[in-house]
């Protein structure tokens, strides 16, 4: 009986590459089509009403909050514990794992898998392209915006007040606002506000807890976190639309945010 010779390690991985090749060249193919026959009718958010209230939030954060915050910078009880807690903000906690499966799912052979595992690897696909595009934009921003502004932290509030601006220092000192970690912590609300929306109370009290951790911690004034979970969550909503266009994890509607649709399981039924 004659035995067929294993592939060589070279074979192996230009096999994996040519896969891996392909399968990003069909995805890119379908975004195309799909941006080419759906038009740009994005659901009616009212997006100046939004912002407006991002504003005055931010705003009366800073007139009511920011000089107090200050001023306490340093004698918070549990502050110890806070920087446990805001470690969970960092981007990397959602960046990496959402990165790590795209790259597990462009080396998969979508082609040898059944029905139900098909489903359920695009779902989890899906999910962490939303998760990476929301977070990973809007971090990008903060952190234009940060240097460009040049706030000093609340660590500094003696040497320099609640508003000293230094813009474009290239200074940690000088890179309070807005918060990136609040910024992070805006946009998993907002993608967490997508899928589940009738439990948008929940994800709002645990992101928004997480952000203004940053604030007992002495890293940023309240103002800095209101500016960046708003910000986050404007990203994450603004993904949304392109991804109901597309038809990834949403549908459009005529009005008001994107609706999961039916399909959208992160979990096989039970057969």
């Amino acid at each position: 009986m004659l035995v067929k010779p294993r592939p060589s390690v070279f074979a192996t991985l230009l096999a994996v590459g040519r896969r891996s090749f392909d399968n990003f060249r069909e995805t890119l193919q379908i975004v195309r089509r799909r941006f080419a026959v759906r038009p740009a009718r994005y659901p009616n958010i009212a997006w100046p009403v939004w912002g407006l209230v991002w504003v005055l939030l931010t705003a009366a954060a800073f007139v009511r909050l920011d000089t107090p915050a200050g001023v306490l910078h340093g004698q918070w009880s549990g502050a110890r514990f806070a920087e446990f807690l805001t470690q969970f903000a960092l981007g990397g906690w959602y960046l990496i794992p959402s990165a790590l499966w795209l790259v597990v799912a462009n080396l998969t052979d979508w082609r040898s898998l059944s029905r139900r595992s098909l489903m359920l690897v695009y779902n989890w696909t899906c999910l962490a392209f939303l998760v990476l595009s929301a977070v990973g934009l809007s971090g990008l921003l903060v952190n234009v915006l940060k240097y460009a502004i040049g706030r000093a932290r609340p660590l500094y509030f003696q040497d320099f007040g609640v508003l000293a601006l230094h813009p474009f220092a290239f200074d940690a000192r000088f890179a309070g606002f807005p918060s990136g970690h609040a910024t992070t912590m805006g946009a998993i609300f907002g993608v967490l506000l997508l899928l589940f929306p009738r439990r948008w109370y929940i994800a709002l009290v645990i992101t928004a807890y997480f952000a203004s951790t940053r604030v007992f911690v002495g890293a940023h004034y309240p103002s800095d976190t209101v500016a960046g979970f708003g910000l986050g969550c404007a990203f994450a909503l603004a993904c949304g639309q392109v991804f109901a266009r597309l038809g990834f994890i949403f549908r459009p509607t005529p009005s008001g945010l994107p609706v999961r649709k039916a399909s959208f399981r992160l979990i096989a039924p039970e057969r």
